[in-house]
C-alpha cells in the first residue's frame, strides 16, 4: 500500500510529524520517494509517494484530520496492484471537470435566469435534490431561449487546466476516453471533438422553432445512467470493472465514481469526497496520472 500526497510547498506534510503519527497506529513508513510534478502542478507544488507496511492496522481508516494537515493537501492511498497498463477505458463527467463551468448555467445567465438556475445547481450537485427533478425545473427556466445560443457558448469553453495533457497521455497508451454527462449533448460533442476523445453521452435538449422547449428528450443521464453506462461501455469492451477510471465532481458521479476500478472525486462537493475512494483538489485532471502509475504528462 502506498500514499500519494500532493500539496503546496508551504503545506506539504512534515515528514517526521506523520511518521511519528503513522507509528502510533502501527503503521510504519518504509519508503518516500518525489514524484516529478505534472504540468498543473507548477513550480509551487510538492507531490510525494510513501510506502506504508502494517499487519494490523486498516490503513484506509487512518483519519486524517487528528493531524491537522491543511485543506489543500490531497492524500490518497493506492494498492500497488493498481497500475495504468491495466486500465482500459476511462470516463468523465463534463461540467466542472472537463470544463470548468456548468453549461446550464452558462445558458440560464443568457436566458436573464441566471441566480436561479445557479442555486438549483449547486443543490442537486451537493446531492440535496433529486437529480432529475432538478434537471426538469432548470430547463423550465430556459424555455424560449434561442438554440443557437448553446452553440456561442460551445465555442467558447473554459476547458479544466490539465485535460489536454490527460487526454494525449490516455490516448498514446491506447485507453477508450468517453464523456457521461448529465449536462448537454451539443457541448458534450464539441468538447469530445475539441479533446480528441472516442464517444459521449449526455442528455439531449427538445428543440422546437430554433428555441428550447425547456424539456430534456429521455433517457435523462443521472446517477443510476451513468454507473449503468460505465458498465455497459466496459462488458461491450470485453474488460473487467477493475480495468476501468472514472473521474466527476457532483453527487450524481457517485454511482460511477464507485464502480469504477479507480473513481476519483475531483475538485468535488465535501459529499462527494467524503464518499468517493480518490480525490483530487491541489492539481488538474493530468493530477489523475498518479493514481495510474505514471509520473508525469
Amino acid at each position: 500500500m502506498h500514499i500519494t500526497i500532493l500539496a503546496n510547498r508551504l503545506t506539504m506534510p512534515n515528514l517526521p510529524t506523520v511518521t511519528a503519527f503513522l507509528e502510533e497506529q502501527h503503521i510504519q513508513v518504509v519508503e518516500t520517494e518525489s514524484l516529478p510534478v505534472v504540468k498543473t502542478l507548477a513550480d509551487v507544488r510538492c507531490a510525494q509517494r510513501w510506502h506504508l507496511q502494517s499487519h494490523s492496522a486498516d490503513l484506509e481508516s487512518i483519519a486524517w484530520s487528528d493531524l491537522g494537515l491543511a485543506d489543500d493537501v490531497d492524500i490518497n492511498f493506492q494498492h500497488q496492484s493498481d497500475a495504468i497498463s491495466d486500465i482500459k477505458l476511462a470516463v468523465f463527467d463534463m461540467d466542472s471537470t472537463l470544463i470548468q463551468c456548468e453549461v446550464i448555467d452558462e445558458l440560464a445567465t443568457r436566458a436573464g435566469v441566471g441566480d436561479r438556475v445557479a442555486a438549483i445547481t449547486e443543490r442537486a450537485m451537493r446531492g440535496e435534490l433529486d437529480f432529475n427533478q432538478s434537471l426538469s425545473e432548470r430547463l423550465s427556466l430556459l424555455r424560449g431561449l434561442e438554440a443557437d445560443t448553446a452553440l456561442q457558448i460551445a465555442k467558447n469553453l473554459p476547458y479544466t487546466d490539465g485535460a489536454r495533457e490527460l487526454m494525449t497521455t490516455l490516448r498514446a497508451l491506447g485507453v477508450k476516453t468517453v464523456i457521461i454527462s448529465g449536462g448537454f449533448s451539443l457541448f458534450a460533442e464539441y468538447v469530445a471533438a475539441e479533446l480528441a476523445m472516442d464517444e459521449y453521452f449526455a442528455n439531449s435538449l427538445e428543440v422546437s422553432d430554433g428555441r428550447l422547449t425547456g424539456v430534456a428528450i429521455p433517457p435523462i443521464v443521472n446517477a443510476e445512467y451513468k454507473e449503468a453506462k460505465l458498465r455497459e461501455i466496459a462488458a461491450l469492451m470485453g474488460i473487467s470493472m477493475r480495468q476501468t477510471l472514472a473521474i466527476g465532481d457532483g453527487a450524481n458521479d457517485l454511482k460511477m465514481l464507485n464502480a469504477a476500478g479507480i473513481g476519483i472525486a475531483f475538485r468535488a462537493k465535501p459529499v462527494v469526497r467524503s464518499q468517493a475512494r480518490y480525490q483530487l483538489s491541489m492539481v488538474g485532471l493530468d493530477g489523475a496520472l498518479y493514481f495510474l502509475g505514471n509520473r508525469s504528462s
